[in-house]
Order: structure tokens, then sequence, then C-alpha cells
């Protein structure tokens, strides 16, 4: 006896060919690059197989009273879409067409950048694709719309609406923060400030201090505050709580007053200058500095210049997740290539026939967030817009949304010399501030950390540093992402991190001799950086010097500005 379902199954096999075969051309045009037929040929085999037992599978549970199994991926966790037999026929079909998809991405004969950037690109258009993000297939937003009586798809045209007149994607409650009231508090004052940054000098928190102060340098591409967000996670209060005095640059958010800035500007005027005045207003002759992110790259940067100008200020430095091998950047590669630079160069940068611009901050915001798509973009526009549901208040989502502009030039000089080129690690290859610079000269002790789970600066790359820099060195990798990782407070007792004396010559090497241990790094770092404070002295009574008197209360004017 025939099989009822036969004439179904049969449809969707030849659905399925006609998939595999249109994808297939699909993918071949658009790149000029061949699928090996037999990848292509087993690739449609196993999906007409897959499809066939999805059917069935939909067929046996079609009149089951409890609905279907639940289905794994979390956009669609809620019972409501394996209760639904359409939405469930939907979601799996989405899920088997998008692994497909991937694994013709992944079989594409070319060069490892062009393999990366069709798999980029695909990976874009299966996230978007996604019938969660559609209310007319998703039964959550429906349900909750009937539930509602319309009152959620009301309130997510509204907040619709709002992010549109702000130009961005809220992912988190911005109306519960203010710098200064609940983000950013710790105490301190402006003690300096010119027209790229002002330096905030912390208040002490115990009765002694070392004698050494710290200086930390934060990405200029952000607000300075990752490094202050609340007092139970704040990496500059937990630094002052063991002793040190510390000082933190907080980058101006340039308006078109600042176009014409350079890398050399940031650096001398910036960091460099920095580190006069901390040295200055503490009489100290070495300090220890921190940098992260872009951040670091700009402390290294400046000590290069330093040490061919005769002057070794640090007595350590600290890199958080930075880059200082550009070899291997992860994803963000995809977008890099000498069109997409010279492109940048004649529209923002010194080559612009309009002169220079500014690079926005919420074109960087943007970029990063559809890194992660599914994380950082759809899971908000379902929950936001389809839901109506108001995103839940996290300080680390507030700040990332708290977008910082970027001169042209600057920003240009630091995409070719960085990403395209890979400069800073070749002694002589690239001039800073007048001098041939060699990072090679930075002989001071220096901490080296990366996230594992990093997809701005993959810990691989970091651990890169180790083979650059000359000073004694240490690292040590954390559990979790570009940010989670780094903010990791010891109370909290999360998370994990990795630890190895030695240093390899690769990262792979590194982690198989590696001890896991549990919770925060930060006692690790601090460890560490005890050893090169210094004396304990007594605790200043007041901010900055007779020379460099208190402006202002912290955090300052400089982080309040928007892009």
């Amino acid at each position: 006896m025939k099989n009822p379902a036969a004439p179904a199954i049969e449809g969707v096999t030849a659905q399925a060919q006609a998939f595999g075969s249109a994808m297939g051309e699909a993918m071949k045009s658009m790149t000029g690059l061949n699928l090996p037929l037999e990848t292509l040929s087993k690739l449609q085999s196993e999906y007409v197989a897959q499809a066939t037992a999805l059917w069935n599978s939909a067929l046996g549970q079609a009149g089951a009273s409890d609905g279907g199994a639940k289905i794994s991926d979390k956009r669609f966790a809620d019972q409501s879409w394996a209760g639904n037999p359409l939405a469930a026929m939907a979601a799996q079909t989405y899920l088997l067409n998008a692994r497909t998809l991937m694994q013709m991405a992944d079989s594409v004969q070319g060069d490892a950048k062009t393999r990366a950037r069709i798999r980029f690109a695909v990976q874009q258009w299966v996230d978007a694709a996604s019938p969660s993000n559609y209310l007319a297939l998703n039964p959550e937003a429906l349900k909750k719309a009937l539930d509602t009586r319309g009152e959620s798809i009301a309130q997510g045209m509204q907040q619709l609406w709002q992010d549109i007149s702000k130009g961005h994607l809220s992912q988190t409650d911005e109306s519960v923060f203010e710098v200064g009231r609940n983000v950013a508090t710790s105490e301190g004052a402006v003690v300096f400030e010119n027209e790229l940054f002002q330096l905030i000098e912390y208040k002490p928190l115990t009765a002694k201090v070392y004698e050494r102060p710290m200086l930390f340098v934060p990405p200029c591409i952000n607000k300075y505050y990752i490094l202050d967000l609340q007092p139970e996670n704040s990496v500059i209060r937990y630094t002052v709580a063991q002793g040190h005095r510390v000082f933190v640059v907080s980058w101006r958010n340039p308006d078109t007053s600042l176009v014409h800035k350079t890398w050399d500007d940031y650096i001398d005027d910036g960091a460099i200058k920095a580190i006069d005045v901390v040295q200055e207003i503490t009489g100290a002759e070495t300090i220890n500095t921190l940098g992260f992110c872009v951040g670091g790259t700009i402390i290294a940067t400046a000590l290069a210049v330093l040490a061919a100008r005769g002057r070794k200020p640090a007595a350590s430095v600290t890199l958080l997740t930075t880059l200082i091998d550009f070899a291997e950047t992860g994803i963000l590669d995809v977008f890099i290539d000498e069109p997409s630079v010279q492109l940048r160069e004649m529209t923002i940068g010194d080559k612009s026939p309009n002169g220079p611009g500014l690079l926005k901050g919420s074109e960087l915001a943007t970029t990063f967030s559809f890194l992660r798509p599914n994380d950082l973009v759809w899971n908000y526009v379902v929950g936001n817009y389809l839901k109506g549901e108001a995103p839940p208040p996290f300080d680390l989502l507030y700040w990332n949304s708290d977008a910082t502009n970027l001169p042209g030039p600057m920003f240009c000089w630091y995409l070719r010399n960085t990403y395209l080129e890979n400069k800073l690690k070749q002694p002589g290859k690239t001039t800073v501030c007048g001098q041939k610079l060699d990072l090679g000269l930075i002989d001071a002790p220096v901490f080296v950390y990366g996230s594992r789970e990093d997809h701005i600066v993959p810990w691989m790359a970091a651990y890169a540093t180790t083979g650059v820099l000359k000073g004694k060195k240490k690292f040590v990798l954390g559990a979790s992402g570009h940010i989670a990782g780094v903010i990791n407070p010891p109370e909290k007792n999360k998370r994990s991190h990795w630890v190895n004396d030695k240093l390899p010559a690769t990262a792979a090497e590194w982690l198989a001799g590696a001890t896991e241990k549990p919770g925060s790094w930060w006692p690790e770092w601090h460890r560490w950086l005890a050893d090169f404070g210094g004396k304990q002295v007594a605790a200043p009574k007041g901010y900055g010097s007779r020379k460099y008197k208190a402006i202002e209360p912290a955090p300052g004017r400089y982080v309040k500005q928007k892009a």
C-alpha cells in the first residue's frame, strides 16, 4: 500500500534538490569560485534525507495533544513554537536550510579571506531570515498580541519609533542610567585637561598607597567608564582598594573641531602627555601603566616612542584584550582590504577631497553588534518590537550604546598601519611622532590578558604580544568575551581563568600546558602588579598638585559628551 505521505515527501524531495542546485549556482555566481561537485552532491543528498525525516516527524506529531518536541535553538525555545505544528515545521525547516547554507559556504574553494567573507555574508542573511524575526511567523509574539489585545504591538511600535528617534537599537533601558549618578561613580577629580582628554585622579580608599602611581588608558573608541560601571564591578575601584594611586584618561568625544587629529596627536598629546602629568603630580620617576583594547595599542605605541627618545617611564605594562600583532584579527578581518581602506581615506581621511571628517560612533557600534547579530541585534528586534517588551536595565549594555566618534585621519592611519599592513610589530616599518617605531624597545615587565571567547581581539592574537615585547612577560587567559571577560569582579565568583608561567611559541601550546582556576583573574593580576608598586606611603589628602589643581569632580565633562 502506498504511503499516504508519499506525495508530500516527493514534493519535499523535489524542493530539496531544487534548493541544493539553486544555492550551488548562487554560491558559484557570487564568488566566482567552484563549489566541489562531490561536496554539492553530498550536501544535496543529506538535505533530502534530513528534509524527509523532518516531514515524517511532523506527520507523526501532527495529532499529538502536547505538541511536538521542544526545539533546542533558543530563538524557538518557547513552547508556542513546539505546540504549533506549522510554526514548528517553519522553525525546523529554517534550521535545516540554515545548516545547509553554512555548510555550502564552508565548502567554497578559495583563499582564507574570501571564504571568511562568504561565510560572514551568508551568516548575516541566515540570521536575518529566521522566522522568529517576523511577526506573522512568530507564534510567541502573536500569542502575546492576542493575550494583551494588541497592546504588545502598540508598545512595540512605540519603542521602534523611540529607537528611530535615537538613531540606534535599544539593548537596555537607557533611562535607568546616568553617568556620574549610578555609573562612573568612583570618587575623584579631573586634574588636567586638553582638547583630547581629561585626566582623572581617584580618591584613595586606603590609609597608605603604593609609591608608584597607576595610569589607565582606556579605548578611545568607547567611554572610559567601562572600567568604572558600578562599585561592585569597577576595575578602577578594585585597583584603588588594593592601595594604588590611580589616574585614568577620559578621552574627549570628538566633534568637528577635532577632525584633523591624527594618530600622532593621540600618542603625543594623549598618552604621553598623561604619563608626563602623572609623573609631575606624583613625583614618581616610573609609573605602572594599563591599556585596554585600543588603549593598550596606544600606550604601547607611546612607550615605544618614549623609548626611542631615551625615556622609559613604565615600571610595568598591563595590556587587556589588546592587539599589537595584527596578523590574526578574527572576524574583523572580513572588513579590511586595500580598497576599503582607500575608501575611508578618500571620505574621512587626510586624502578626502572635502577635507578630513569623523567616523561616527554609531557606525562602529553597529558594526560590532553585527559581529554577533542574533545576540546583539535580532534578539532585541524580537523583544523590543514584536513582543513590546522593554529591554531590562544592564550597565554594560548602556555603556555599549554610549557611542564615541573618531577623527578621520587618526582612524585611517590606525586602519592602514595595523589591520591592513600590520606594521606596529615590525621594527622601523612605521614612524610615529617623528620616531621609527620599535616596540621591542619596551623592556618593562608586561602582563597580557586575553578573553577566550573574544570575537574582537581573539585570545591567540592577544597571546602574540608575548612574541613582540621584550620585557619579562606573564599571560593570563580569562573566560567569556571581550568585555564580560575583563569585567569579572572576584566577589561574583563567576567564570574561570587559565595560568601558565611558561610562554611557548604558540597559543595552542600555552593552553595545552595551562591550569584552569575558578573565579576572576583580577587577584592574579594584582599579585603580579604588587611587585611593581614600590613601598607603601601615606595616601595623599587632596587631588593633583600645586601646578595641577582639581578642575571638577569625576567623571568630568568629556565623558558626558554624546556622539
